[in-house]
């Protein structure tokens, strides 16, 4: 009975040591800040009709191509969206508007408190503020746009936060207009139906719903005029000055507006390693993008107008590379 007992507890401390080793090995991995990297990841993006999609997937490829790590570039309503999709762990990275990534720090607009745990991977290129209408409209400034069917954007969009601004830079508010929120081909198909009026589209230029609309329809953009732009950016420093240039479209000369910057937002359960992995990535290979934006995607803008945390893998890239916000 005595040699069971002894031999019981010996087999206890064999297992325990056992055990213990483990642990210690988890335990040092994770001071290292390694871990493997994932194979696949959800890299959420826009709708199909707009920039981020078809952007989405180019970037994917290089950084697969670059890292061996596979995101899959799925459609999405964009911006406060994608930020909150993150946050819930239904994706690992996201196109976000750095207006809305701000808000998201800030736990305002569409986010009823601050979110932290969504960190910036690196900004893209400017979010031109769009106010698509036609020729035949007679829409010709923002103040025409009272009483009119409007698309606002798709909920859960930075483009209803931008178009709200806008108005309010006018003394307007939505109840001045009838406000449709349709993404941007839905708005782009409603303007060639006849069912709309205008919309607001926050995209990269040129954008291809507005591309497809100029197929069947002469394209007017409304601008932003001078005064107004400083007043909104002002109030909002993430604006900035922006021009849809002659020729966008059809355009028979430059029209002012503002922009906001796109970004790249990542969860803050990648570890550093990966992360950096995919900055590095990114930034090293932007001229091989296979999209029109990628002439304007540099490392040397890549910390501009971000109003949120860096996640540390992103951040030792550019600290090495010696990249500053401006």
């Amino acid at each position: 009975m005595k040699k069971n007992w002894l031999l019981s507890i010996g087999i206890l401390l064999i297992l325990s040591l056992f055990l213990v080793a483990c642990g210690g090995g988890t335990d040092d991995k994770a001071e290292d800040g390694g871990s493997e990297d994932p194979e696949f990841l959800s890299f959420l993006t826009g709708g199909t009709s707009g920039t981020y999609y078809p952007l989405g997937g180019a970037i994917a490829k290089i950084i697969s191509d670059e890292t061996g790590i596979q995101p899959d570039a799925v459609s999405s309503n964009a911006s406060a969206d994608n930020i909150i999709a993150l946050k819930d762990g239904e994706a690992e990275m996201a196109f976000t508007q750095t207006d809305v990534a701000a808000y998201a720090a800030e736990g305002i607009n569409a986010f009823d408190e601050p979110i932290e745990t969504v960190l910036g991977l690196g900004s893209l290129y400017p979010e031109t503020i769009q106010i698509v209408t036609i020729a035949d409209s007679g829409i010709k400034t923002v103040e025409d746009l009272k009483g009119k069917k409007v698309s606002v954007g798709a909920p859960g969009s930075g483009t209803y936060i931008n178009a709200e601004q806008i108005l309010e830079a006018y003394d307007m508010t939505m109840d001045d207009i009838d406000a449709q929120n349709l993404d941007f081909g839905e708005s782009a198909g409603g303007i060639k139906d006849g069912n709309i009026d205008a919309a607001f589209i926050t995209a990269g230029t040129p954008t291809g719903a507005v591309e497809e609309l100029q197929a069947t329809s002469e394209v007017h953009i409304v601008p932003v005029e001078a005064d107004k732009a400083e007043a909104l950016i002002e109030k909002y420093p993430y604006y900035a000055l922006d021009t849809v240039p002659e020729g966008t479209y059809g355009l028979e000369e430059d029209i002012d507006t503002v922009a906001v910057l796109a970004m790249i937002v990542v969860t803050d359960q990648l570890s550093e390693d990966t992360v950096y992995k995919m900055t590095k990535a990114l930034y090293e290979n932007s001229g091989d993008i296979a999209h029109a934006k990628s002439e304007e995607i540099s490392i040397d803008r890549a910390l501009d107008g971000i109003g949120i945390e860096m996640h540390p893998g992103a951040q030792k890239y550019y600290d090495e590379e010696g990249i500053e916000a401006n």
